[in-house]
C-alpha cells in the first residue's frame, strides 16, 4: 500500500511540475487569449442579456489572469531559488543538502524540514542554557 502511495505521489509531483510549466508559458497564454477572444465574439453576437455578457468578460479576464500570475510566480520562484542557492554555496559551514531543494520530492523536503526544526530546537535550548549561565555570573559580580 505504501508503495502505491509513493508511486502516485511521484506521479502527481511530475504532473504538477508539467502543469506549472505549461501554464507559465507565453505560448499557452497566447492560445488562451485567442480562445477567449473567439469565445467573446461568438457570445456577444448571440446573447442580448447584458448580465451574461458582463459575466463572460469577467470570466475571460479571470481565466487569462491565471496564466499571467503563473508566469510571474515561476519567474519569482526561479529567481528566489537562485538567490538562496548562491547564499548556501557561499557560506562554508552551510549544508549543501538544501541546494536545489526545489527539485526534491515533497517527502524529502519534509524530512529536511524536520531535521532543521530539530536543529533549531537544539540551538534554542543551548541559547537558554547560556543565558542562564550569564545571569548567574552577573549575579555573582
Amino acid at each position: 500500500m505504501n508503495k502505491i502511495y509513493s508511486h502516485s505521489e511521484n506521479l502527481f509531483e511530475k504532473l504538477t511540475s508539467i502543469a506549472t510549466t505549461i501554464l507559465g508559458n507565453s505560448i499557452s497564454f497566447l492560445i488562451a487569449l485567442f480562445m477567449v477572444l473567439f469565445w467573446w465574439m461568438t457570445t456577444f453576437f448571440s446573447s442580448t442579456d447584458i448580465h451574461v455578457i458582463i459575466g463572460d468578460i469577467i470570466f475571460g479576464f479571470t481565466f487569462l489572469s491565471l496564466f499571467i500570475i503563473q508566469k510571474s510566480f515561476n519567474k519569482f520562484s526561479a529567481s528566489l531559488h537562485v538567490k538562496i542557492n548562491e547564499l548556501v554555496s557561499s557560506h562554508e559551514p552551510a549544508s549543501n543538502a538544501v541546494m536545489n531543494v526545489e527539485e526534491k520530492t515533497e517527502k524529502e523536503i519534509t524530512e529536511l524540514s524536520k531535521e532543521y526544526a530539530e536543529l533549531a530546537e537544539q540551538i534554542k535550548e543551548l541559547n537558554e542554557e547560556l543565558e542562564e549561565e550569564l545571569n548567574e555570573e552577573s549575579k555573582l559580580i
